[in-house]
């Protein structure tokens, strides 16, 4: 059977995850993402999609994360009406995840209309919270390890990826007369060790492999990041002031919350308020509370043994506006964890529009920092960052820790392929920039003797599968 594979995003970049996968009578969509960063990304967002949604049979997705769920909403809202595939626990966080994308949206065009800051007149959003509702109405659970039949020759299968809770890769398998063909799209590949989540699950026969770049070119630090996060916690204490960290709101903010948990217990950190505000964290943190079977066997213990894995001393959950803005109160002792993890918008930005100035204050980055976000700016060193149609000064000291990331890096992804019981016949190498994933593509060449492709934006291949 001869498929076409279309890169339509994530393609020399991290985000707006989409591959189109086409055979001589069916479309499938693997991933939807939403384009995040520099500008001539996000206005990618605003383009039409390249065939009419209504032609789409099917679409699958191999995790939670926006930038590859977030454009949902805008594809159902141009007309796909078939199922959405996915875990049950990407199901559930997707629930969560794309409303609050959508009221973004729509709080940022309402920002954008106050202040005049927008050459659209009026500023829209890119979809509304009803979009988002309607669209979660198309979304098919499907258990790790279960046969879905997407034609009577070709069949899904999920396998955990320990990225975040309910990560998978997404393994097609197509059978033939002589045979049968395999392709795997990685998703994001999590890291072999993690607090809370299992190692991801290993993939074999497989003929084509779509693999995420996204650390192809980074190891992280040799360093034990908990030790890392102890003495920035620490030294943010000792200057008195507040120690601020943009996070993840699904995976990031549960892991740190199990971690600072643990150091208190330790006594190694003070015994600090832990402010959680983040209504989309609050409720994924809600599900990780329901789904703890999802999690590793030492988390499952713990558990068992009458821990609450995410309870710190001083916990205080910040659900609503007012209980946002009562942090601004706070002038020390105290640890915010607030999204968006890159700094793209929400909550996070009030806390760095206060806090950045202060020399006192610290800023922790703890995941990837995407080229164009207001995250990788600061980490870059930027003397002053515009939020809100203003220049904020950056005299917070700036700490990053990248051990904490949920993204493997080149020597794990590497482990990982090493596990491959056979060469593939083909390798395409997504979800990272350029720099980043030519130098993956060059490893996996130099070690495994591999075919190796570095797709552009829209590039169609013709696979035999």
């Amino acid at each position: 059977m001869t498929t076409r594979l279309t890169f339509l995003g994530a393609a020399g970049t991290v985000t707006g995850s989409r591959n189109l996968l086409e055979t001589r009578d069916r479309k499938w969509l693997i991933d939807c993402g939403l384009f995040q960063g520099r500008k001539d990304l996000r206005l990618k967002n605003w383009e039409p999609f390249p065939i009419d949604p209504a032609e789409l049979d099917a679409v699958l997705l191999t995790h939670a994360h926006i930038d590859h769920s977030g454009w949902l909403p805008k594809l159902c809202a141009t007309g796909y009406e078939g199922p959405v595939y996915a875990s049950p626990a990407t199901v559930e966080l997707c629930g969560v995840l794309l409303p609050d994308t959508a009221h973004l949206q729509e709080e940022e065009a309402r920002w954008a209309n106050k202040r005049g800051y927008s050459r659209h007149k009026p500023a829209l959003p890119l979809f509304s919270t009803p979009d988002a509702e309607r669209c979660l109405r198309q979304f098919q659970p499907v258990q790790f390890g279960d046969h879905l039949a997407l034609t009577e020759d070709v069949r899904a299968e999920f396998r955990d990826t320990g990225h975040i809770l309910g990560a998978g890769f997404l393994d097609l398998k197509a059978q033939r007369i002589n045979g049968s063909r395999k392709l795997v799209f990685s998703g994001d590949i999590g890291r072999p060790v993690d607090p809370l989540l299992r190692a991801p699950s290993q993939a074999y026969n497989v003929d084509y492999l779509v693999l995420e770049s996204t650390y192809g070119n980074r190891l992280h630090d040799d360093t034990n990041p908990v030790d890392d996060l102890v003495r920035v916690i620490n030294e943010s204490h000792q200057r008195g002031g507040v120690l601020v960290i943009p996070a993840f709101a699904v995976g990031r903010t549960q892991t740190l919350l199990f971690i600072l948990r643990e150091l208190e217990q330790k006594g190694v950190i003070p015994p600090l308020r832990v402010f959680v505000d983040s209504p989309m964290a609050l409720e994924a943190l809600q599900i990780h509370n329901r789904r703890i079977a999802d999690f590793n066997l030492q988390a499952r213990k713990l558990h068992l043994a009458g821990v609450d894995l995410f309870k710190t001393g001083k916990l205080k959950l910040c659900p609503k506006r007012e209980d946002s803005m009562a942090v601004n109160g706070v002038e020390s002792g105290a640890i915010i964890l607030s999204a968006s993890g890159m700094a793209a918008g929400g909550r996070i930005l009030h806390h760095l529009m206060e806090r950045l100035p202060d020399e006192r204050n610290t800023i922790l980055f703890i995941g990837y920092q995407a080229e164009g976000t207001r995250g990788r700016q600061i980490q870059d060193g930027k003397e002053s960052i515009r939020m809100f149609g203003t220049d904020v000064p950056v005299r917070a000291k700036v700490e990053s820790i990248s051990g904490f990331s949920g993204h493997a890096d080149y020597l794990e992804l590497m482990a990982w392929l090493l596990g491959f019981n056979r060469a593939p016949r083909r390798v395409f190498l997504t979800h990272g920039e350029p720099e980043a994933a030519h130098s993956l593509k060059q490893k996996i060449e130099q070690q495994f003797g591999w075919d190796v492709t570095v797709p552009a934006q829209g590039d169609s291949y013709i696979l035999d599968f």
